[in-house]
Protein backbone atom coordinates (compact mmCIF):
# COMPACT_ATOMS: atom_id res chain seq x y z
CA UNK A 1 0.00 0.00 0.00
CA UNK A 2 2.93 2.02 0.57
CA UNK A 3 3.02 3.42 -2.83
CA UNK A 4 -0.63 4.65 -2.59
CA UNK A 5 0.38 6.67 0.34
CA UNK A 6 0.19 10.27 0.08
CA UNK A 7 3.15 11.98 1.90
CA UNK A 8 2.77 16.03 2.38
CA UNK A 9 3.76 18.43 4.39
CA UNK A 10 0.96 19.28 7.08
CA UNK A 11 -0.82 22.30 7.11
CA UNK A 12 -3.31 23.80 9.65
CA UNK A 13 -6.35 21.95 8.10
CA UNK A 14 -4.80 18.52 9.24
CA UNK A 15 -4.22 19.33 12.40
CA UNK A 16 -7.89 18.21 13.93
CA UNK A 17 -6.87 14.73 12.83
CA UNK A 18 -3.42 14.78 13.98
CA UNK A 19 -4.73 15.45 17.48
CA UNK A 20 -7.41 12.85 17.25
CA UNK A 21 -4.57 10.41 16.20
CA UNK A 22 -1.83 11.18 19.27
CA UNK A 23 -4.86 11.38 21.81
CA UNK A 24 -5.59 7.62 21.15
CA UNK A 25 -1.95 6.83 21.90
CA UNK A 26 -1.76 9.31 25.04
CA UNK A 27 -5.12 7.46 26.42
CA UNK A 28 -4.59 3.75 25.78
CA UNK A 29 -0.91 3.44 25.26
CA UNK A 30 2.35 4.01 27.08
CA UNK A 31 3.99 4.49 23.26
CA UNK A 32 4.30 7.86 24.55
CA UNK A 33 5.19 9.77 27.97
CA UNK A 34 2.34 12.37 27.51
CA UNK A 35 -0.24 11.72 29.66
CA UNK A 36 -2.72 15.17 28.52
CA UNK A 37 -3.39 15.09 25.09
CA UNK A 38 -2.61 18.39 23.27
CA UNK A 39 -5.24 20.15 21.69
CA UNK A 40 -5.18 21.70 18.59
CA UNK A 41 -4.01 25.04 19.70
CA UNK A 42 -0.96 23.05 20.54
CA UNK A 43 -0.37 21.07 17.34
CA UNK A 44 -0.78 24.54 15.56
CA UNK A 45 2.18 25.91 17.76
CA UNK A 46 4.59 23.03 16.88
CA UNK A 47 3.82 23.14 13.36
CA UNK A 48 4.39 26.85 13.39
CA UNK A 49 7.56 25.95 15.20
CA UNK A 50 8.95 23.19 13.52
CA UNK A 51 8.42 24.87 10.12
CA UNK A 52 9.68 27.80 10.88
CA UNK A 53 12.82 26.33 12.08
CA UNK A 54 12.74 24.53 8.37
CA UNK A 55 12.31 21.24 9.59
CA UNK A 56 9.77 18.60 8.41
CA UNK A 57 6.27 18.12 9.84
CA UNK A 58 4.27 15.88 7.51
CA UNK A 59 1.26 13.70 7.19
CA UNK A 60 0.09 10.70 4.91
CA UNK A 61 -3.12 9.98 3.76
CA UNK A 62 -4.63 7.34 1.32
CA UNK A 63 -6.32 8.36 -2.03
CA UNK A 64 -9.49 6.03 -1.38
CA UNK A 65 -10.84 8.50 1.51
CA UNK A 66 -7.82 11.38 1.60
CA UNK A 67 -8.16 11.41 5.37
CA UNK A 68 -4.95 11.75 7.36
CA UNK A 69 -4.32 8.23 8.29
CA UNK A 70 -0.56 9.18 9.95
CA UNK A 71 1.76 12.27 10.79
CA UNK A 72 5.83 12.45 11.27
CA UNK A 73 7.64 14.94 12.59
CA UNK A 74 11.45 15.87 12.89
CA UNK A 75 12.07 18.25 16.23
CA UNK A 76 15.25 19.39 17.60
CA UNK A 77 17.36 16.86 19.93
CA UNK A 78 17.88 19.06 22.79
CA UNK A 79 17.97 22.48 22.95
CA UNK A 80 21.58 23.53 23.73
CA UNK A 81 23.04 25.08 20.57
CA UNK A 82 25.75 22.41 19.82
CA UNK A 83 23.35 19.77 19.19
CA UNK A 84 21.69 21.89 16.63
CA UNK A 85 22.33 19.51 13.80
CA UNK A 86 20.09 16.61 15.52
CA UNK A 87 16.71 16.02 15.19
CA UNK A 88 14.69 13.46 16.96
CA UNK A 89 11.97 11.69 15.07
CA UNK A 90 7.88 11.22 15.93
CA UNK A 91 5.71 9.23 13.84
CA UNK A 92 2.15 8.10 14.96
CA UNK A 93 -0.12 6.06 12.40
CA UNK A 94 -3.96 6.26 13.59
CA UNK A 95 -5.52 3.44 14.54
CA UNK A 96 -6.88 0.78 12.77
CA UNK A 97 -4.19 1.84 9.80
CA UNK A 98 -1.32 0.23 10.94
CA UNK A 99 0.85 -2.55 9.10
CA UNK A 100 -0.38 -1.02 5.87
CA UNK A 101 2.76 0.87 5.12
CA UNK A 102 2.25 4.38 6.34
CA UNK A 103 5.31 4.30 8.82
CA UNK A 104 7.68 3.29 6.19
CA UNK A 105 6.13 5.94 3.92
CA UNK A 106 6.27 8.44 7.05
CA UNK A 107 9.72 7.61 8.01
CA UNK A 108 11.24 7.84 4.56
CA UNK A 109 10.00 11.43 3.26
CA UNK A 110 10.76 11.98 7.33
CA UNK A 111 14.58 11.45 6.65
CA UNK A 112 15.17 12.88 3.05
CA UNK A 113 13.12 15.68 4.40
CA UNK A 114 15.26 15.76 7.34
CA UNK A 115 18.76 15.78 5.18
CA UNK A 116 17.35 18.57 2.92
CA UNK A 117 17.13 20.85 5.72
CA UNK A 118 20.40 20.26 7.33
CA UNK A 119 19.78 17.92 9.85
CA UNK A 120 22.84 15.02 10.21
CA UNK A 121 21.50 12.92 12.81
CA UNK A 122 18.05 11.14 13.58
CA UNK A 123 17.77 9.92 16.74
CA UNK A 124 14.59 7.84 17.59
CA UNK A 125 13.24 7.03 20.91
CA UNK A 126 11.19 4.63 21.30
CA UNK A 127 9.12 2.87 24.55
CA UNK A 128 9.75 -0.21 24.81
CA UNK A 129 6.55 -1.82 25.29
CA UNK A 130 7.59 -5.51 24.04
CA UNK A 131 5.98 -4.44 20.88
CA UNK A 132 9.31 -4.34 18.38
CA UNK A 133 7.60 -2.63 15.34
CA UNK A 134 9.35 0.83 15.52
CA UNK A 135 12.30 -0.84 16.72
CA UNK A 136 12.33 -2.53 13.13
CA UNK A 137 10.76 0.05 11.19
CA UNK A 138 13.49 2.37 12.39
CA UNK A 139 16.22 -1.05 11.52
CA UNK A 140 14.80 -1.07 8.06
CA UNK A 141 15.63 2.46 7.73
CA UNK A 142 20.01 2.24 9.06
CA UNK A 143 19.08 2.92 12.40
CA UNK A 144 21.55 1.28 14.79
CA UNK A 145 21.02 0.56 18.84
CA UNK A 146 22.40 3.66 20.49
CA UNK A 147 21.53 2.74 24.14
CA UNK A 148 18.71 1.81 26.48
CA UNK A 149 17.02 4.15 29.44
CA UNK A 150 15.64 1.75 32.01
CA UNK A 151 12.42 2.68 34.10
CA UNK A 152 12.55 6.23 33.05
CA UNK A 153 8.68 6.56 32.04
CA UNK A 154 6.23 5.61 34.40
CA UNK A 155 2.35 5.64 32.94
CA UNK A 156 -0.69 3.47 33.30
CA UNK A 157 0.72 1.82 36.29
CA UNK A 158 3.65 0.61 35.02
CA UNK A 159 7.33 1.21 34.38
CA UNK A 160 8.89 1.64 30.91
CA UNK A 161 11.89 1.45 29.29
CA UNK A 162 13.09 3.33 26.05
CA UNK A 163 15.40 2.62 23.18
CA UNK A 164 17.40 4.68 21.44
CA UNK A 165 18.31 3.96 17.76
CA UNK A 166 20.38 6.84 15.73
CA UNK A 167 20.84 7.46 12.05
CA UNK A 168 23.64 9.88 9.98
CA UNK A 169 21.48 11.73 7.42
CA UNK A 170 22.70 13.11 4.38
CA UNK A 171 22.76 16.82 3.36
CA UNK A 172 24.67 20.19 4.56
CA UNK A 173 24.66 21.36 8.07
CA UNK A 174 22.00 24.13 8.62
CA UNK A 175 23.83 27.29 9.25
CA UNK A 176 23.86 28.47 12.79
Amino acid sequence: MSAQVIVRPAVAADLPAVAGIFEHYVRRTVTTFEETAPGVAAWRRRLDELTGRGLPFLVAETPEDGRVAGYAYAAPWRPKPAYRHTVEDSIYVAPGRTGRGLGRALLGALLERSGEAGARQMIAVIADTGDDASAALHARFGFVPAGRLSRVGFKHGRWVDTVLMQRELDGPPRQA
